[in-house]
């Protein structure tokens, strides 16, 4: 492997909302770069600690058996003051005081776009490592935290149908997600629901009570008398799923029962797939210092590892798979009629 420059000490910090396999991700980085003779120090508390100073150093043991928990042990926060100029070089300077040679980043979109910004101030190496469930980062095919985001609301779902298939009753499940309909597609199809409302379908065809009543009434006299369950992203309707289900009892007389997720979506042990994805990020990471890459995602496509420009991640939509949007829609939905003719 050749190396641009002599790496000695690298900075880490995770930024913004947890997400399940940061801790993963932390434990890979130390290990890869002590591997390779490279010192750590982390950052507490994101880049509120990087203008704090409030720094750690980190060796291996620190780092062990971290890879099933959820959160982070180094915390998170979010600094708005960061986009300032003045936060920018402040945060320059407390890197150069400590001979910082690179600085990793493990967050999401808002966490990318305030290391694009210190870029403009500082001269050290920066790489971001994609942690958020969300999933909504361009250039790589998942991200740190959705695959146990999508378990988590899964089975929630799973539950949630045991008791709606007991009463007969339409329940209206709010997932995260505002801007970005992953979770609620991936957790929909794999438990099986019969609506789902997503970000990138409102902006062409927003959803309306009449139509929703509709749609609840043909399952029934298709399927008849039986549970109904929607995923609603959140903010995706006003008052979200607790507003919804009280309009649809008040002026429909259908009784429904509303439930938010919420941040449950972010707890829990970490799935195999993230602990996996965030290892091999976290080693990428520091083998992508190591070739002098600067100001790059490290990704995963196709199962390779890759660099994405961290102005790539934002500004280049990361879109729903179409497939599995087709399937969710068409096939399994419960009214969807078979288009093809029968010519027999």
């Amino acid at each position: 492997m050749s190396v641009s420059k002599k790496i000695q000490r690298i900075a880490v910090l995770t930024s913004g909302g947890d997400a399940p396999g940061m801790n993963a991700a932390l434990r890979a980085v130390v290990l890869a770069a002590d591997h390779y003779g490279i010192e750590v120090i982390a950052f507490r508390h994101g880049y509120q600690g990087l203008l704090d100073n409030e720094y750690l150093t980190m060796k291996p043991k620190d780092v062990l058996h971290v890879l099933q928990y959820s959160g982070t042990i180094i915390k998170s926060a979010r600094c708005q003051r960061f986009k300032e100029e003045s936060a920018a070089t402040e945060a320059a300077a407390n890197l150069e005081a400590l001979n910082i040679d690179a600085l990793v980043i493990i967050g999401g979109d808002g966490s990318f776009r305030g290391a694009d910004h210190l870029a403009n101030h500082w001269q050290g190496q920066i790489i971001g490592v994609p942690g958020t469930i969300d999933n909504d980062l361009y250039g790589t095919d998942a991200t740190i935290g959705y695959a146990t985001a999508v378990t988590i609301a899964m089975d929630a779902l799973d539950k949630i149908r045991d008791t709606a298939d007991a009463m007969d009753r339409v329940f209206i499940v709010e997932v995260m997600g505002r801007e970005a309909g992953f979770i609620g597609l991936g957790s929909a199809t794999a438990a099986g629901a019969e609506r789902v409302v997503l970000p990138e379908l409102q902006k062409d065809k927003p959803l309306t009570v009449s139509a929703l009543v509709k749609h609840i009434q043909r399952v029934k006299e298709i399927r008849g008398e039986g549970s109904y369950v929607m995923v609603l992203s959140e903010h995706q309707w006003p008052g979200g799923a607790v507003a919804l289900a009280e309009q649809l009892d008040a002026e429909y007389d259908l009784p429904c029962r509303p439930c938010l997720l919420g941040h449950i979506q972010r707890g829990g042990p970490p799935a195999p797939a993230d602990r996996i994805l965030a290892s091999e990020l976290g080693v990428h990471a520091i083998e992508l210092i190591l070739q002098g890459k600067h100001r790059v995602m490290a990704g995963m496509r196709a199962n390779q590892c890759v660099d994405v420009p961290l102005r790539d991640t934002w500004e280049k939509k990361n879109p729903l798979a179409s497939n599995l949007l087709r399937i969710q829609h068409e096939i399994f939905n419960p009214v969807k009629k078979n288009p093809r003719m029968n010519t027999q």
